[in-house]
């Protein structure tokens, strides 16, 4: 099973603001931001790196998460 990048993780599912990084010329949704109160389907968490299963687990029991470039948590 291929290796999912932390940092690839947290710009995928959290999404980003324009300059957090190198690279980040505009704003990116993630998908938590994208399925607005709709449905994400993840499938085989246990496979993940357990730093990654602990920011999911965060998501879920706060109901608030931070894009990467923000202070500001996002509902």
């Amino acid at each position: 099973m291929e290796s999912l990048n932390p940092t690839l993780f947290e710009s995928q599912f959290f999404g980003f603001t324009k300059g957090a990084f190198t690279g980040a010329a505009s704003d990116h949704t993630g998908y938590l931001e994208a399925a607005d109160r709709g449905t994400l389907f993840l499938d085989e968490i246990g496979y993940m790196p357990i730093e990654m299963q602990g920011k999911l687990l965060r998501v879920l029991q706060e109901w608030e998460y931070y894009k990467i470039g923000t202070s500001v948590p996002k509902r």
